[in-house]
């Protein structure tokens, strides 16, 4: 995992996930990406699918007008929103909350890669605020 912090575009799976948003015209990318992670069920989830998904929700906080951190690694993102202002519905939002549900409880390889670090708190905070921006 490319991390250098831990906010939702802070590692270099969310980044490039990122730049494949660019083309989209639809919510469909996120969706695929989100459901990518409830199709995983009980089994070992995958990091780079989690920072996908993380990113994915990211994107449905933002289309609901709730932004976090605006900065350079959300600029694209953030072009995009304000190009296609889409809006979610409920059912994309709260499939968003349960995928980050699930990427913070076991088994997870990313929040075993957090829980190594030093910074798990943080990132489990960052994970936090972002599923309570995510509201219809």
């Amino acid at each position: 995992m490319g991390a250098w912090s831990h906010e939702s575009f802070g590692n270099d799976t969310a980044a490039d996930w990122a730049a494949g948003l660019e083309s989209s015209a639809d919510l469909g990318y996120v969706e695929n990406t989100l459901q990518a992670v409830l199709d995983a069920g009980e089994d070992y989830l995958d990091a780079d699918q989690a920072c996908e998904a993380i990113a994915a929700a990211e994107v449905v906080a933002r289309l609901l007008g709730n932004f976090g951190v605006r900065d350079a690694y959300s600029e694209a993102v953030d072009d995009w929103v304000q190009r296609t202002r889409l809006v979610p519905g409920g059912a994309l939002a709260a499939k968003a909350r349960q995928v980050l549900d699930r990427i913070v409880s076991e088994p997870s390889e990313l929040l075993e890669l957090w829980e190594e670090s030093e910074d798990a708190s943080e990132w489990l905070s960052a994970v936090g605020e972002l599923r309570a921006r995510i509201k219809v």
